[in-house]
């Protein structure tokens, strides 16, 4: 359904609006479809690994006093909650290990605050997975389009991203779902817009986890709203004091609507193979790699007198954290990620865990890390450089990592992820039928089918 010249004079927010409301299954490329199911595929794997983590525990308990009624399921968990609680649930349990999805041009992690409202909403009304997936679609690409708008400068200022553009993909993700028409679209913008928030400040602590859990809950609430013929203002994305302009100083407003039903923003997402911040995937390469070189193991490595990283400035920016103190603080921490990656020739789950970052061992290897930027290097690459106390060099580069859009992971690789991360999570669920039931989600009758079979019974 691409957009003509005779759109140009209307606004972004309308544009993208009468987009979604008019959108039909048939306009969506099959690559794109099939996208979708890596997506939602990769959702449920990271979403079942932190279902029992302490902070969800917290957060099942808090969200549990005020839930209007059993209406939806979590993934990895028994209890059931009101629609609005499970959107927010499932989000947070999503990003808590950043594990999840990456639109590269944005860093947004989109599937964490659509997917969950989508699920929630299924399981509350009739919804077929053509329905669920083509209103995941749809819900993505707002995201992303708005991210487009205002990236880097916006991530860069510290707001995280994927909180405050995922709010507007929850929105007319969910408004798609319920078959609102442009007006009520337009109004359940401007309902997520004055909702929308979320710091970088927060990477590595529970709180970071809300704001993602916010965008969904808010998103679904705001199409909610308008549904029932709540309004917002009428350019509640480009208007003088709206979104764009309020967090962005020069936002790329022709961004949002630039190829829209051409070109499709799911096609930028990637899957990471480590439970990090995306920009430490070439560091772990790396890392991995030379850690079976002999003067790395059977502790060789205790000869290293400096390690050195050359890469983007994101890198530094974002990954220079030497005295972190639990292990969701180091999956942002480029010290503790290189130590773990060189000492124990992995890098999953185990190796990011409060246990692995009390390692004096590690501890001691991450203090000999230093960083050099170089703006004009991407930012899925870097340059490692390990020098030895008897004068030797070890040094490698990578300019494509495992899991970047140059080498994605692939569909059995997603599929074994869920496998495994299940398996870490130690919950009932049987993942070769959820991997089956996503994938054959387009000729699903029951959209609400993977989330039943994500959810345990004890």
């Amino acid at each position: 359904m691409t957009q003509t010249a005779d759109s140009d004079a209307i606004s972004p927010s309308v544009q993208l609006s009468r987009f979604v409301a008019g959108s039909r299954w048939e306009d969506v490329p099959a690559e794109v479809r099939h996208a979708a199911r890596r997506a939602i595929l990769n959702f449920f794997a990271v979403a079942i690994s932190a279902a029992r983590t302490p902070s969800l525990d917290i957060a099942v308990r808090t969200y549990a006093r005020f839930s209007a009624g059993p209406q939806a399921s979590l993934a990895g968990r028994p209890d059931r909650v009101d629609v609005l609680s499970a959107a927010a649930l499932n989000a947070m349990a999503a990003n808590v290990f950043d594990f999840d999805d990456t639109h590269h041009p944005t860093i947004i992690h989109p599937s964490s605050p659509i997917a969950p409202v989508l699920f929630a909403l299924a399981e509350t009304r009739p919804m077929s997975g053509q329905e669920l997936l083509h209103a995941f679609v749809l819900g993505v690409e707002v995201a992303c389009r708005i991210g487009n708008a205002i990236s880097p400068e916006h991530y860069a200022r510290g707001w995280h991203i994927t909180s405050t553009c995922g709010v507007f993909g929850a929105g007319l993700a969910a408004a798609k779902s319920l078959g609102l028409d442009v007006r009520q679209n337009v109004h359940a913008l401007g309902v997520a817009a004055v909702q929308a928030g979320g710091l970088v400040e927060a990477l590595g602590t529970g709180a970071k986890s809300v704001s993602v859990g916010n965008a969904a809950r808010n998103g679904l609430l705001s199409a909610f709203l308008a549904a029932e013929g709540f309004d917002g203002p009428a350019l509640p994305l480009e208007g003088e004091r709206g979104f764009l302009r309020v967090v962005s100083d020069s936002p790329r407003l022709t961004a949002m609507t630039e190829r829209l039903g051409d070109s499709w923003e799911l096609l930028n997402n990637a899957y990471k193979p480590y439970p990090c911040g995306v920009v430490l995937n070439p560091v772990i390469d790396a890392c991995l790699e030379l850690s079976s070189d002999p003067r790395i193991q059977d502790g060789g490595w205790r000869g290293i007198s400096r390690i050195a990283l050359t890469g983007h400035p994101l890198l530094r920016q974002r990954t220079d954290r030497p005295d972190v103190t639990s292990g969701r603080q180091s999956q942002v921490c480029a010290q503790h990620a290189v130590a773990v990656a060189l000492v124990r020739g992995c890098a999953g789950l185990t190796e990011f865990s409060d246990e692995a970052v009390a390692d004096p061992v590690l501890r001691g290897l991450g203090q000999r890390l230093v960083f050099t930027d170089d703006p004009a290097m991407s930012v899925d690459a870097v340059k490692l450089r390990i020098e030895f106390s008897d004068g030797s060099v070890l040094q490698r580069e990578v300019t494509e990592p495992r899991g970047s859009l140059a080498r994605p992971l692939e569909d059995d690789a997603i599929e074994q992820k869920l496998r495994d991360l299940v398996r870490y999570a130690g919950v009932d669920v049987d993942a070769d039928r959820l991997i089956d039931s996503v994938w054959s989600l387009e000729t699903a009758g029951d959209a609400a089918l993977p989330m039943r079979l994500a959810a345990t019974r004890k």
